[in-house]
């Protein structure tokens, strides 16, 4: 039986974030689905080359007066309804997480968050519990069901198609008990660390927040972001918006790169979906050798630099 797949897709500076092709692979699982891709106020043509080359044959632009979440919410819950769509899936992002249980509250329909697998034909998640010891198979019963997928969970692959652009004028009711009256954006030009494919991350014996200094020019060479252990966060050498780890940010990088970190079981839970982990250490017993792909034994203050040098030689030949 044919089914509506729906899928939830972020934007950045005008163009589709990477991490949704990921989601749009696993909502292509479903043999026969149709995959609807949902904008919020965004330009439908200007992404279209994107989304058709991941299996996306209807585009839906969903308009609507105001950009509140609880708008937001609103018109994204008429638009499911509206295309009949049996599953909603999308980012276990910041933006994500807060829309998308918005919208399952709204319609009354279950929601699972930061899922690291989907079958939308078997109607199944599967989630990571009690700090990635064992993982949980969980079946929805409900019709339409929502999903929230870890970014970089899930590798994407092509599928070229054509797409048609549709437009959806929403709505869009508010309560008024939200008002948005002023938008900060953070200073820092960091990646975002939940949504990067690469990442370089300083555990306690980087010894200052100066020291990052050494991660982060060896992030620019990478394309990385720079992440900290909860350790170097207590210590003051970070802010708690850069940790990784079961108290601080849950990631799924195709390249984890972890200096000085020990392995501990909470740093652990929040990487280990990672693709390939690189140790570097001067301790030969430190459990992270036991989790790595790759392990160096070694300073990373003699390490790290020595990586970036050879890094940029390699990307001047390319050049």
């Amino acid at each position: 039986m044919s089914s509506n797949i729906g899928v939830w897709i972020e934007t950045s500076n005008g163009g589709v974030k990477e991490a949704n092709f990921g989601v749009l692979t696993a909502a292509r699982r479903q043999a026969g689905a149709e995959i609807y891709a949902f904008l919020m106020n965004a330009g439908a043509d200007e992404c279209r080359e994107a989304l058709q080359l991941y299996g996306v044959r209807k585009i839906v632009e969903i308009t609507m007066e105001g950009a509140d979440p609880e708008r937001q919410a609103f018109a994204l819950a008429e638009a499911v309804q509206h295309f009949e769509i049996s599953a909603l899936l999308g980012l276990s992002s910041a933006g994500g997480r807060d829309l998308l249980a918005r919208t399952a509250a709204l319609m009354d329909v279950p929601l699972i968050q930061d899922c690291i697998g989907v079958d939308p034909a078997a109607r199944t998640v599967v989630k990571s519990h009690f700090s990635g010891k064992t993982l949980a198979t969980i079946r929805f019963n409900s019709n339409p069901y929502l999903c929230g997928l870890r970014p970089n969970a899930i590798e994407p692959q092509t599928a070229p198609c054509e797409a048609e652009v549709l437009n959806f004028a929403a709505s869009g009711p508010s309560s008024g008990k939200l008002t948005v009256k002023e938008v900060k954006q953070s200073p820092s030009k960091a990646m975002d660390l939940t949504e990067a494919n690469v990442i370089i991350t300083g555990g306690r014996p980087i010894a200052s927040a100066d020291n990052y200094k050494i991660l982060r020019e060896c992030a620019e060479v990478l394309g990385a972001a720079v992440g900290a252990s909860r350790a170097a966060v207590d210590a003051g050498f970070a802010p708690h918006s850069m940790q990784v780890g079961q108290t601080g940010k849950t990631v799924s990088p195709k390249l984890y790169i972890g200096c000085g970190l020990s392995g501990s079981v909470q740093h652990f839970a929040g990487m280990k979906t990672s693709k390939v982990i690189v140790a570097i250490n001067t301790d030969k017993d430190a459990p992270i050798f036991g989790k790595c792909d790759y392990g160096i034994e070694g300073d990373l203050f003699e390490v790290v630099p020595v990586l970036t040098e050879v890094l940029k030689e390699q990307k001047d030949l390319a050049d």
